[in-house]
């Protein structure tokens, strides 16, 4: 098998057939993605931590042994909220700075016992919130590249790492990816295990995945899934899609509207059977009532740090659990019953399409590193568990990606990935750095 790009651009699921047909070494992948990151970190700082000898030490150990796994030889990056028995997870926290566990977390296990090179850690906003590290975006490095999988966006985004794993309370895996120009995938809530994890609010809380390539986010999903792996295909029948602009709507900047119309008009002009899909008013209240369980499920997880180290939260994390410590038990349960009952209605709803089209942010990523962007346009379906997609749809007026969002019912996941394989084919709708 020839390889014609440079090998730290090859993409997951391309490497690791390279790697398995003997015209690839784990070892010479690796070293690639630690030249990218030498050359770019210093802009960037995507990584919270990083040791270069480890990383080859993997991948020496992959390329001597036999092979272990779907994942065998290819690194990933890992976000540093999810915990690494090999690396610290410091969870963007002073409190925890040089952390180091004695476990792997669910989802770096089943990634590693796959055979997958554990490459470093990536930059978080602090405890997966609201305070942002350092790290730039690539393609603007006075903008910030979302959060709070700040460092994973980033990096795959700069072919620094194929894949990289995140996680989503609000908006932290799909604007990341909008505002870098790659893929964001948050599956159904709870498909991948959360063990060691640092919860932010419990009943939100979902590891995703961030990506260049469709396929290699199903090579992922089925490694944590233990399920085939099976490249996304088109759908059977023609696709039955949903616009929905979302009661946010207003808030949708021009290039945002525009990457949905643009997307909406290439899915009806390649055959989809494209119709307007309005939400209940009651879905109306959802940024709130995410709002509500954030804060009160962020209290708690962090009762022992409010407690003993209240001087090293941020201000922005510190008003949130204030909030939710304000907050009563009835408010908190009469939030959770209402998130409960509009999935059950968006369950029948999904009965008259197949998939949803709406936006994946506001817009193109803000200027300055301070304020990681608004999670609501991503937040409402995280609320709602549906599995969503932010796929790459053109650029806005100063040149940055913006994304447009698909989301499927829940437990529609391979629903969802067929369907966004179809979009890309169709629409061609998916942009990279170069």
């Amino acid at each position: 098998m020839s390889i014609d790009k440079p090998l730290h651009q090859l993409g997951l699921a391309e490497a690791a057939r390279l790697i398995a047909s003997g015209a690839l070494t784990s070892e010479a992948l690796v070293t690639a993605c630690l030249g990218r990151i030498e050359a770019r970190e210093a802009v960037l700082q995507a990584w919270s931590s990083i040791d270069p000898e480890h990383a080859l030490a993997q991948a020496r150990a992959c390329d001597a042994g036999p092979p272990r796994g779907l994942l065998h030889g290819v690194p990933i990056g890992v976000k540093d909220v999810l915990d690494t028995f090999d690396m610290p997870t410091e969870m963007g926290s002073s409190i925890y700075k040089g952390l180091r566990p004695a476990w792997d977390a669910s989802c770096v296990a089943m990634a590693r016992a796959a055979g997958a090179v554990i490459l470093g850690k990536t930059v978080t906003c602090e405890f997966a919130g609201m305070a942002p590290g350092a790290t730039t975006n690539p393609h603007d490095a006075s903008r910030t590249p979302g959060g709070s999988s700040s460092g994973s966006g980033a990096a795959v985004a700069d072919f620094m790492v194929p894949l990289a794993f995140g996680t989503q309370t609000g908006g932290s895996v799909l604007r990341p990816a909008s505002f870098c120009g790659v893929i964001g995938f948050k599956p159904t809530f709870g498909t991948y295990n959360r063990a060691g994890v640092k919860f932010a609010a419990e009943s939100l809380d979902t590891i995703g995945l961030i990506a260049r390539e469709l396929d290699d986010l199903a090579l992922m999903n089925a490694v944590l899934t233990n399920s085939a792996a099976i490249a996304p295909a088109f759908p059977q029948t023609r696709l039955r899609i949903g616009v929905c602009q979302t009661y946010l709507w207003h808030k949708a900047e021009p290039a945002s509207r525009a990457a949905l119309e643009r997307s909406v008009s290439a899915a009806r002009d390649a055959g989809a059977h494209v119709e307007e899909f309005v939400l209940p008013p009651p879905f109306s209240q959802l940024t709130e009532t995410r709002e509500i369980l954030n804060n009160v499920e962020r209290a708690r997880s962090l009762a022992h740090e409010w407690t003993h180290h209240r001087s090293q939260i941020s201000p922005a994390l510190t008003r949130s659990v204030e909030l939710g410590l304000a907050t009563s038990d009835d408010q908190y349960r009469a939030a959770l019953r209402l998130a409960e009952w509009c999935r059950l209605e968006l369950d029948t709803m999904f009965n008259s399409v197949d998939v949803l089209l709406a936006p994946s942010a506001n817009g193109e990523a803000p200027e300055g590193i301070a304020y990681a962007g608004d999670p609501s346009f991503q937040g409402l379906w995280t609320l709602l568990h549906v599995p969503t997609i932010s796929l790459p749809a053109g650029k806005g007026p100063h040149g940055m990606p913006v994304g447009v969002q698909m989301i499927a019912p829940r437990y529609g996941d391979r629903k969802l990935l067929d369907a966004a394989h179809w979009l890309i084919a169709r629409a061609g709708v998916h942009g990279q750095m170069e």
